[in-house]
């Protein structure tokens, strides 16, 4: 394990191989800068990863084996440059993922009955795969320039960060649960100009799961996401949730380019998350073919009781373009917590199987919204749900 610091400082990596067994742990002052033709891989075993390090896995906090880049309670943080760092995940943590579903569920548990945080212990004899990159409660970090490949879980995953500028990535992992950039429960976070060839969601804000996410109480709050590119084999180019329930309010998504992907803007919470998406503006959304073109659904996959339904309200959407859709907009809210304060404007949808599905909506407005050739008007249509979640965790 390298920890770099505590002086301040560059850890420069010139052009050729580099291999490093066991995490990289940033302290405050350090970039991590990786010249061109460099090339930093990481071990696949297991145990280079341990000790175990305090994290948030899936939305709940725990102690689990350290992301191979990670930083706690750091200030003025980096990673620059134009190489490439590689997670080697497909041939290393990836392969947890048919291993850890009791692991997942005994920590998802502990969130619900509130074990204390000491005692939720991941380490060895344990399968939940660590994030790539993932900085904890940092302030002031920047992410410019290198490549990064094959993931061992979610990408880069801000927790509990403020001032984040994740800029000018290009970020390439098709196996499942490879999201690109995660804020979670981050504040202040710029995203931009990423290229993400990822095989889940490219942006997916996040901010804790039910009750453990409340107990945490830290939302997500005033992100901009822009110039983006999203050409990946799955998930959503830009999603909020699910994992949400201590909040995501202050959301800017603007001019945002994908291939064919399976949901455009996906907003996905269940009735257990309980918490709020509010002040969500998203515009200039160009698509070529999506199973759903905008998608809001309070019932994505995994809850129990369903007595915690979320809050979607004050959503703006405008100038978007989709060459062919399954659904064009799928506007669901749940039963006593319906979708409020929706507006979308200029949006054109060559072709959807079905234009619009709109349930337990209130305050939906249109604006110049064409699909099929054919102007929508915000009504109800009762049609059967035509797609599915592909992803399972």
């Amino acid at each position: 394990m390298a920890a770099l610091g505590p002086s301040g400082g560059q850890l420069r990596l010139p052009a050729g191989e580099w291999r490093s067994d066991g995490p990289i742990h940033l302290r405050s002052g350090i970039d991590l800068h990786l010249e061109a033709g460099a090339h930093l891989r990481f071990s696949t075993e297991p145990s280079h990863y341990l000790p175990v390090v305090f994290t948030r896995w899936e939305g709940t906090e725990c102690f689990n084996y350290s992301p191979p880049i990670y930083a706690l309670n750091a200030r003025d943080i980096a990673i620059t440059g134009q190489g490439i760092i590689d997670g080697q995940g497909a041939a290393g943590f990836f392969q947890w993922r048919a291993r850890q579903r009791d692991d997942q569920m005994r920590l998802r548990q502990m969130g619900a009955e509130g074990t204390p945080v000491a005692e939720r212990v991941f380490g060895a004899g344990h399968y939940l795969r660590p994030s790539f990159v993932q900085f904890v409660n940092c302030q002031r970090v920047l992410m410019e320039g290198p490549r990064f490949v094959d993931s061992t879980f979610w990408m880069i995953h801000p927790v509990y960060c403020s001032q984040v500028t994740v800029r000018n990535l290009t970020l390439e992992s098709l196996h499942l649960n490879s999201d690109g950039v995660d804020p979670d429960s981050s504040t202040d976070v710029l995203i931009e100009r990423c290229r993400f060839t990822v095989g889940d969601d490219g942006v997916a804000i996040k901010a804790g799961r039910d009750q453990d996410g409340w107990r945490v109480g830290r939302p997500s709050r005033r992100i901009v996401v822009r110039d983006c590119v999203y050409s990946g084999s799955a998930g959503g180019g830009m999603s909020i949730g699910s994992e949400m329930s201590g909040g995501v309010h202050d959301v800017f998504v603007e001019r945002y380019t994908m291939g064919d992907v399976v949901h455009g803007l996906y907003l996905k919470s269940n009735l257990d998350r309980g918490g709020a998406i509010t002040d969500v503006f998203a515009r200039g959304l160009d698509i070529d073919k999506a199973q759903s073109v905008v998608a809001f659904t309070t019932d994505y996959h995994g809850y129990r009781g369903g007595q915690h339904p979320t809050v979607m309200r004050g959503i703006h959407i405008s100038d978007v373009r989709c060459r062919e859709a399954i659904v064009g907009l799928s506007l669901v809210g749940a039963d006593g917590a319906p979708l409020q304060d929706v507006q979308l404007s200029r949006v054109a949808i060559g072709s959807a199987r079905t234009p619009l599905r709109a349930r337990n909506a209130e305050g939906l407005r249109f604006e110049d919204v064409v699909v099929n050739g054919r102007t929508l008007e915000p009504q109800r249509d009762t049609g059967p749900e035509t797609f599915t979640d592909q992803l399972r965790s």
